[in-house]
This record gives C-alpha cells, sequence and structure tokens, in this order.
C-alpha cells in the first residue's frame, strides 16, 4: 500500500497514526490525554505494559526535537537497544511519520549512516483562535509551527449561535486549503472548557455546555482538541521556555491564565484553573463586570474597557500622564491578583500576551512592582515578567502544539 493510501486509511479515523492509539490517544469519547495533566512529552522508560507506545513517542520526540539522526544515534539518546529501535523506525517509516534521508556525510571508518527524521511534511494542523474580541482567527500549522496560511472572519459581536456558525465556517475553509492531509484540528476559546472539548461557560460568546469538540469532529472526521485559549497560549510559550514552571497572562476579550508546573498543564479539579479575569481585586468596587459582580480584574484589564478609557481620553485631549494613569493602575490591579499565585508556586517566570501598545511600558512595571512588593523578597528576586516571544499567533501555535501532543506525543 502506497504511503498516501495510508495516510488516508490513518485520518479517517479519530485517531490517525502516532503514538500509540490505546495509550497517547484517548478514544473520542475520553478526555485528550494532555488534558488529564501528563507531561507533554516523554523523557524515559516506562512499565513494560506501556513500553511500546511510550517507547514509540519517544522516538518521535528525539527526531522531533533533535532533527535527523541515525538509528544508533536514537538508541544512545532514547536509552533503548539498537533493535528496539530499528523496529519501531520500521513501523514509523511504514507509516509515514518517518523518511529516510540518505546517508550522512563524514570521515568516519566504516559504512555511513542512514539518517532518518519525522516526516515534517506528512501532515498540517488547523489552529483555530477565538479569544480576539473582534475576529476569529485561524491557520494551517506545519509540523514545526510553521504558519502555512492564514484566515480570519470577523466576529461583529456575534454570539450564541452565530458565532459558532462562523467557527463552522472558519474550520471548513482551512481544512479545504489544506495542502497536506490534516493531523487535527486544534481550537483555542474563551471560558471554562472540559477534557471532552466541552465549553462549560464562555460568557463574552453567549455560549453555555456547547459541545465545540464533537460538534467539529461530526462535520470534519478529524481529531479535534479544544481548551481554554490561555491553556493553550502557554503551551507554545513553554516550548521557547527553558523554565518548566510558567505563568502566562492572556489580555483579549477577557483575562485568564495558563499554568505549566513541573512540565506539566494545570486545569483544575474544575477545568477552570488560571480563571483569573472573574475575580475581584480589592475591596473599594469598581466598574460592573458582565458576570454582574463590581472590579473584577477584567473591569481593568480587558482589551475593549482599556480601549474604550484610552480613547475617552484622547477624544477629550488630556494629557500624556493621564494615559500612563490609567496603564498603571491596570497594572497595579494585576499586580494584586497575580501575587499569591506567584508567592504560593514560588514562580520565577510570568509572560504576558496581548496587544504590546497596552501591556508593554507602564501596565508590565507596575504589575512587577506590585508582585515584588506583595511577596517575599528573597523567594521572588529574580521573578521575571516579560512579554511572550510568540506575539499575536500564540493562540494558533498553541493549538498546533495541543494536536501535536494529543496525536503523536510531541511538542
Amino acid at each position: 500500500m502506497s504511503t498516501e493510501a495510508q495516510r488516508g486509511q490513518i485520518l479517517e479515523s479519530p485517531t490517525p497514526p502516532g503514538v500509540g492509539a490505546d495509550v497517547l490517544t484517548a478514544p473520542f469519547d475520553q478526555a485528550p490525554i494532555f488534558a488529564r495533566s501528563r507531561a507533554l512529552r516523554p523523557t524515559g522508560k516506562v512499565l513494560p505494559e506501556h513500553a511500546r507506545s511510550h517507547n514509540r513517542a519517544l522516538v518521535l520526540q528525539t527526531l522531533y526535537s533533535a532533527g535527523p539522526q541515525s538509528r544508533a544515534d536514537v538508541a544512545r539518546e532514547t536509552g533503548l537497544t539498537r533493535v528496539t529501535v530499528s523496529d519501531l523506525v520500521a513501523e514509523l517509516i511504514a507509516e509515514g511519520l518517518v523518511v529516510e534521508l540518505g546517508q550522512r556525510e563524514d570521515a568516519r571508518p566504516g559504512k555511513p549512516a542512514i539518517l532518518i527524521d519525522v516526516d515534517r511534511a506528512a501532515f498540517q494542523i488547523v489552529g483555530i483562535d477565538l479569544s480576539d474580541h473582534e475576529r476569529f482567527l485561524g491557520a494551517i500549522v506545519d509540523l514545526d509551527g510553521g504558519i502555512v496560511a492564514r484566515a480570519e472572519l470577523p466576529r461583529d459581536r456575534a454570539t450564541g449561535d452565530a458565532a459558532v456558525a462562523l467557527v463552522d465556517e472558519l474550520a471548513a475553509r482551512l481544512v479545504a486549503e489544506a495542502t497536506a492531509p490534516v493531523l487535527g484540528i486544534g481550537v483555542g476559546s474563551p471560558g471554562v472548557v472540559d477534557p471532552q472539548g466541552v465549553i462549560r461557560s464562555a460568557p463574552n460568546l453567549g455560549w453555555q455546555d456547547l459541545d465545540l469538540r464533537g460538534r467539529l469532529h461530526a462535520a470534519f472526521g478529524l481529531p479535534v482538541h479544544v481548551g481554554n485559549d490561555a491553556n493553550v497560549a502557554v503551551l507554545a510559550e513553554h516550548g521557547s521556555s527553558t523554565n518548566d514552571d510558567l505563568l502566562l497572562i492572556k489580555v483579549g476579550h477577557g483575562v485568564g491564565a495558563g499554568i505549566i508546573i513541573g512540565g506539566r498543564p494545570v486545569i483544575g479539579g474544575g477545568f477552570a484553573a488560571g480563571e483569573i479575569g472573574h475575580v475581584v481585586v480589592g475591596t473599594d468596587g469598581g466598574p460592573r463586570c458582565a458576570c454582574g459582580k463590581h472590579g473584577c480584574l477584567e473591569t481593568w484589564l480587558a482589551v475593549p474597557r482599556l480601549t474604550a478609557q484610552l480613547d475617552a481620553l484622547d477624544d477629550a485631549g488630556d494629557a500624556a500622564s493621564d494615559r500612563e494613569a490609567i496603564l498603571t493602575e491596570a497594572g497595579r490591579r494585576l499586580g494584586i491578583v497575580l501575587a499569591p499565585v506567584v508567592g504560593a508556586l514560588n514562580l520565577s517566570e510570568v509572560a504576558l500576551s496581548g496587544p504590546a501598545e497596552l501591556l508593554d511600558g507602564p501596565l508590565a512595571l507596575a504589575a512587577v512592582e506590585t508582585l515584588r512588593t506583595r511577596t517575599m523578597a528573597e523567594h521572588n528576586r529574580d521573578l521575571r515578567l516579560r512579554m511572550t516571544e510568540q506575539a499575536q499567533d500564540i493562540v494558533l501555535r498553541g493549538a498546533a502544539v495541543m494536536v501535536l501532543s494529543g496525536q503523536l506525543g510531541v511538542s
């Protein structure tokens, strides 16, 4: 059977090849395994009953991270025997996941080794970002995280069924434009999202108990992974960080946090870890929030709120100092909310994701100063608060990481 035919067979089922469909990819009616707080990638050998699936992931992760290697190189790197590696590589080549690149050119004695690598052109991933307050964004992403093509649809304040229809339309356009078999669809959405891909609550989009994962799977017959936008974004940021403990604050239509501790995503028992947008800041009241409370962090920090305040200043012709005061107060409120989190987890790195013209400057400076004054200095002297390295594509790339981890066990 040809490689294309094999890929076609693979993609007809909800779990394309990859790393042991029985272990690393849950059946469609179960939680995607990344949401059950496993490490994002394999790091060593495991018990015999799980060995084959895990070791497939280990071989793929080694090649994915290091690039072209010989079979002997992979055996040394993973600690697996050469026989085991050769057997697994033969299986992965047959499935179209790994390719031989030819002989290594070096001056070492003996027969030159054959180099192998993940076939990085074998699949593409559809990523969708629903966090922007003005538009829904989508992209076709290659296995290395590169953006192959983009698409977007204006939201026009759509909520409820109208917003769901926009997601359907965007996904259909991207799947149709893919130039390689689609490994899966990843979606980052505002709100509380459970491990089955059901959006329990997304007030800004008017969604309640929306089975987005089931809906998209039924429409396209592809594996689908849905997560909270901040939880998805932190996956992308983790890939560019050397720190296995990371807190990412996603500021858009709302405010949320993504948390990775010890290399494992944290989603919480009620799937709402990181839902800091509706934490009331202080006891001095504040603006009324969409949730009904007054003074939620979102009322101080969300992009539409901040933009409206700053636009009002511009219209009134007020001084630049007033603009700085608004951003400084928003940063101070953020620092107040983050201080107990940073103190409890002893975090050393916090990343901000959102419009740099709002976040990078007085707001960030006020946030880090507040953090330092509200936590023990000797424990947080190395605390670093920075802008994300992923810019506006962070949720799209995080959606691709979610699919890669869920389907192939690599990231």
